[in-house]
């Protein structure tokens, strides 16, 4: 595994409460990689847990562009960190090769940007044969 470890990234906001905020995430620049995909999930129920699997290759910063949204993120030798995004203005960098266990809010809006495009051979679906991996 490279040595990349998830962090949070604080995007800039722009704006005041009285006219709303803007934060931007640049390639190469808050985001360490070039943008394939960008997704978002949404109307999720908060007695759901998504997530369940790693990836091989693919990096994500994810942002909880509306409520709450609990990751826990593994690596392949057992260690655990908790991240809760409750805020448009940051972000969690996710590098390949971190199991990932989500939870959402009532209403939770999750935005994804991608490193790759889809690619269904790349996700690892399985514990143990992630850790193995």
């Amino acid at each position: 595994m490279k040595n990349k470890k998830p962090y949070i990234i604080e995007f800039d906001s722009i704006g005041s409460s009285e006219l709303g905020y803007i934060s931007v995430a640049e390639a190469q620049k808050q985001v360490p990689f070039d943008i394939k995909r960008v997704y978002w999930t949404y109307f999720t129920p908060n007695n759901v847990q998504r997530g369940h699997h790693a990836h091989k290759n693919l990096q994500q910063i994810i942002v909880a562009v509306s409520g709450v949204i609990e990751f826990k993120l593994t690596d392949k030798l057992g260690f655990e960190q908790v991240y809760i995004l409750n805020t448009p203005s940051k972000g969690l960098y996710i590098p390949e090769l971190y199991w990932r266990e989500i939870s959402f809010s009532h209403n939770a809006v999750l935005l994804c940007l991608a490193s790759e495009f889809y690619i269904k051979s790349d996700y690892i679906r399985n514990f143990q044969k992630f850790k193995n991996h």
